[in-house]
């Protein structure tokens, strides 16, 4: 089994990895691993829908930019465009948001989706606007999930 494994993560696209693995790291990495698993499928569900990019990377970075440079908070994740650097600091967080990013993009169409199709999510302790005109799915963790 490990052979497999090992074989499907070389299929993988190294981009989609390390995109996916910086926004889990970002968005969740003091989150359960259900939480991260939510994140990670967030990003899923904008990639089968229409009304976003179709790649993970494009998801991710999906935002207003200027010069080539992300607009400061214009951003699909906040991370990216937060005026911080992206790069880890805390290794042992990086690698395992790594792993389980290999995981949902080798394995994700077989794994249930515990946000029920969400498309979009937010901290609990911040109350966008645009949540109420969006279905509530699910509340993992310190994330609130809709459709």
């Amino acid at each position: 089994m490990g052979w497999e494994i090992n074989s499907a993560v070389t299929l993988l696209k190294s981009d989609d990895l390390k995109c996916m693995a910086l926004n889990i790291y970002h968005e969740a990495r003091n989150e359960s691993t259900a939480g991260k698993v939510a994140v990670a499928q967030v990003v899923l569900n904008r990639v089968k829908s229409s009304r976003f990019p179709s790649n993970v990377c494009s998801v991710i970075y999906q935002g207003q930019h200027k010069g080539g440079h992300p607009d400061l908070h214009r951003c699909q994740f906040s991370w990216y465009c937060d005026g911080r650097g992206d790069s880890p600091r805390d290794l042992l967080a990086y690698n395992n948001a790594n792993e389980i990013a290999q995981w949902i993009l080798i394995a994700g169409k077989w794994i249930p989706d515990i946000t029920d199709g969400a498309l979009y999510y937010h901290a609990d302790y911040v109350s966008p606007k645009w949540s109420k005109y969006k279905k509530k799915t699910a509340k993992i963790d310190t994330h609130v999930f809709y459709q």
